[in-house]
């Protein structure tokens, strides 16, 4: 049997969550990028408004922390022990999903192409999380026991 016909392990959890962050946060990047290509963002740019929010010191740290949440979670997948890492995921992927609705009210189509992928992500990740069932390692304090030799 070659290593092509042999089936691949079932990826760990942590592994599939900070994968469908590393996307999310990928296609989030790629959207606001290929913003500047837009005459009407540029101008706003230039006129240091962008929608109704002045760039300023205040604007541009929201803005860094809007997306070091998300972008975090790809790390905090692999870190945080399986109760944490569950929670937090739902609590920020729902969060998350909400403000991409909310900006994607009235823009163009590839910014609403672009927001659905996103959705899909985020909902993968929420359903991920949800049946993320307790690892064998973690599931009685007797499993907790140093192994006797």
């Amino acid at each position: 049997m070659t290593n092509a016909s042999l089936p691949l392990a079932p990826l760990d959890a942590r592994i599939r969550l900070a994968a469908l962050w590393t996307a999310t946060m990928l296609i989030v990047a790629f959207v606001d990028i290929f913003g500047f290509y837009r005459h009407d963002i540029r101008e706003q740019i230039e006129a240091g408004r962008v929608l109704d929010f002045e760039i300023d010191q205040v604007f541009m740290l929201a803005i860094v922390a809007y997306v070091i949440v998300p972008t975090l979670m790809i790390v905090l997948c692999t870190l945080l022990p399986y109760q944490a890492n569950r929670i937090t995921n739902l609590v920020v992927a729902l969060i998350f999903a909400v403000t991409i609705v909310g900006a994607a009210i009235g823009e163009w189509g590839y910014y609403l192409f672009a927001s659905a992928v996103e959705l899909g992500l985020l909902a993968a990740i929420v359903t991920l999380a949800l049946r993320w069932t307790v690892p064998a390692t973690q599931a009685s304090p007797a499993s907790l026991a140093p192994a006797s030799v």
